[in-house]
């Protein structure tokens, strides 16, 4: 499990498992945060374990530590190779915290498959300071929003970790470059669908089976990555065997005089209209179940009447709430639910 690809370079260095884990090792005692993160993490893959520990990024709860079967990593790592058809000696960059799934994975990918990649400090913009350029190189939303103008660096452009707005896809498709946006969980050791920015549908990836609840949320049937069947919280509109559209999650989900909208469904239609980061969301409501309220971080200000023509009635928020500063995941994603639970305080 632990062989290393003979073809695997970190950082322009050829690396032998022993070699590697002597690197890790001299890492351990490093200033730079993502070096000892890397260099812990190598070891923990090193070792005779044939299970790893790893972070949830604490979305929709409390980040936990759960164990993932180190086969199953080898086996995303040759699933997203032969998804994108990368071979021995493709360039990558690891600029995501290894601390996460999405970051180990990277370092997976390499190692199994003999890619030369170059692990940076996860920052926001960060091909900025490098001249290199990379066939496959991972992202959130928020590192891609502050890199278009050096994406002409990239070949193969993943991006993970949260949705792609409808102004960041729009972006993108102006530029030479293969942008994929990733359904993805800890679980299933990162994406078990695909689908190319722009596009609505996603595909799953090969040996990946989907079906629906009687919530009509998705249900994952992943062997060669989990052993359990995993029911999601994730709304979706299956189009096939192998394909699906995403809607919202159910636990967003608001239901308003008996009517039921899916908040990141009016977040794409203001998206255009409203600069600030913003979401949308339900609070209690004596006449009608549950009321919209749109959440936006910064100052006050006035929004005009027009920012809501596109909505439908029962879509346009009844109230407005204006927060000094988002409360974050470690990852970066808005804790929406505490947000509202402040509000409601």
């Amino acid at each position: 499990m632990n062989k290393i690809h003979p073809e695997f370079q970190l950082n322009g260095k050829k690396y032998a498992a022993q070699q590697l884990s002597q690197w890790a090792k001299d890492k351990l005692n490093s200033n730079l945060e993502f070096e000892t993160d890397c260099a812990s993490f190598l070891l923990d893959w090193l070792s005779d374990s044939d299970k790893i520990q790893v972070k949830t990024s604490g979305t929709t709860g409390t980040s936990k530590n759960i164990e993932i079967a180190k086969k199953a990593m080898v086996n995303s790592a040759v699933a997203t190779g032969d998804f994108f058809e990368l071979k021995e000696r493709t360039s990558a960059l690891c600029c995501l915290p290894v601390k996460y799934i999405a970051g180990k994975m990277m370092l997976v990918r390499a190692m199994i498959l003999g890619w030369h990649i170059d692990v940076v400090e996860p920052s926001s913009n960060p091909l900025a300071n490098t001249v290199n350029c990379y066939d496959f190189v991972a992202m959130v939303p928020l590192q891609v929003e502050n890199s278009i103008n050096n994406l002409h660096k990239v070949k193969i452009l993943l991006v993970g970790g949260a949705q792609v707005n409808f102004g960041l896809a729009n972006e993108l498709s102006k530029i030479q470059c293969n942008a994929y946006e990733s359904y993805s969980m800890t679980e299933t050791v990162t994406h078990v669908a695909l689908k190319k920015i722009g596009e609505k549908t996603f595909k799953v990836l090969p040996n990946v089976s989907i079906a629906i609840d009687e919530r009509n949320c998705l249900v994952i049937d992943a062997p060669l990555l989990n052993p359990e069947k995993l029911v999601t919280n994730d709304i979706v509109e299956l189009i096939s065997e192998s394909e699906f559209i995403w809607k919202g999650r159910a636990d967003n989900v608001i239901n308003s005089g008996g009517v039921k909208l899916f908040p990141e469904q009016i977040e794409e239609k203001l998206l255009k209209k409203i600069t600030k980061r913003f979401f949308i969301a339900g609070i209690p409501d004596d006449k009608l179940g549950e009321r919209v309220i749109l959440f936006i971080e910064g100052k006050e200000y006035e929004i005009a009447p027009s920012v809501f023509k596109e909505l439908d009635k029962y879509e346009k928020p009844k109230q407005i709430s204006f927060v000094h500063q988002f409360l974050e995941t470690e990852t970066g994603k808005i804790k929406r639910k505490e947000i509202v639970r402040q509000f409601l305080s």
